[in-house]
């Protein structure tokens, strides 16, 4: 790519076609796309970018790229939906399972310096700034039971048209919006800026939660568990082993986060007892298909209150909830 003869546009991206899932593409082999420069600033990182609009297929809306290159290739994501290119999912099912550190900035401040920093480090030879080859091999069985293979052309529908809802449209058949009432949970309230940095995404948290529940790790009704009881532990575990490799299973954890491991080495299993109750949920999600600790895949169950009824070796109590 040449220099740009603006100083002021040092910065900002050009490019010859979008990066898309399969998805948004569309099934239409013959698809034509409009192309225009510097069209707007990216959802992300704020720097003007390469704009695409095209129909992906018949009876679909137009769709178009909401953010640049460089920030699509940062987290592997496609420029429209923000999905997993890999996956088709979320990014924050993708770094939970994968424990991945998320190092954008948010800032309006720092997040154009690091885009340009990220996309000197591309030009260099770096094509994805992920990197899964450490990734433990539970997190990604679990990502291949929850990634969508096909695409799910559903989601390029159009979007439902605002006179209908207030009884106003009078186009019928001929309107090119859906004619539907439109539903008022979670999952309809979204933005660019949480699915791509992976925080309080609703979709996220509803494959989460569900898988771990198909997993037999429901939340317990009891809010003040806040234990998860890790078992089949191996014999060389320490309770300093234990509390790594925790840390390292959930980036958005901090230590302070994590009340007390407690080991018990005889029977070769641990409590690992956390200050707040989403950070127990977000453990349990995690960890759905297992967690490995000094090359043990150990299971994971929630703790249990004593205070629920008698011990049961079954049903494992967590020593947190009696601990003053």
């Amino acid at each position: 790519m040449p220099p740009k003869a603006d100083i002021n546009k040092a910065g900002w991206e050009q490019s010859e076609f979008p990066i898309l899932c399969e998805t948004c593409l569309g099934s239409n082999p013959f698809v034509r796309m409009s192309k225009q420069e510097y069209g707007r600033s990216c959802g992300t990182c704020a720097r003007p970018f390469t704009v695409f609009r095209w129909n992906p297929g018949a009876g679909a809306r137009f769709k178009t790229t909401v953010i640049c290159q460089t920030c699509a290739k940062i987290k592997n994501v496609c420029q429209t939906c923000l999905l997993d290119l890999e996956y088709g999912l979320p990014t924050q099912v993708r770094d939970t399972a994968l424990a991945f550190q998320h190092e954008a900035p948010t800032s309006d401040i720092n997040r154009e310096y690091y885009a340009q920093n990220m996309e000197s480090k591309q030009l260099e030879g770096n094509k994805s700034g992920l990197d899964s080859g450490r990734a433990s091999s539970a997190g990604k069985e679990m990502l291949k039971e929850l990634a969508r293979s096909d695409p799910y052309y559903k989601r390029n529908r159009p979007q439902i048209c605002s006179f209908f809802v207030k009884g106003e449209c009078n186009r019928g058949n001929e309107c090119p919006y859906r004619h539907e009432k439109p539903s008022n949970n979670e999952l309809a309230h979204q933005n660019i800026q949480d699915r791509y940095h992976g925080r309080n995404d609703p979709v996220a948290r509803k494959i989460l939660v569900t898988h771990a529940e198909n997993r037999g790790l429901k939340p317990p009704d009891d809010v003040t568990i806040t234990s998860i009881f890790l078992s089949s532990l191996s014999p060389n575990s320490t309770e300093l082993s234990i509390r790594t490799r925790v840390l390292q299973s959930l980036p958005s954890v901090k230590p302070a986060q994590i009340k007390s491991v407690v080991h018990v080495a005889k029977s070769r299993c641990a409590f690992v007892n956390f200050k707040d109750r989403a950070d127990a949920e977000l453990a349990a999600q995690a960890w759905a298909n297992g967690l490995e600790i000094d090359g043990e895949m150990i299971g994971i169950k929630w703790g249990r209150s004593r205070s629920g009824g008698t011990k049961s070796p079954s049903l494992p109590q967590a020593p947190s909830t009696v601990i003053s």
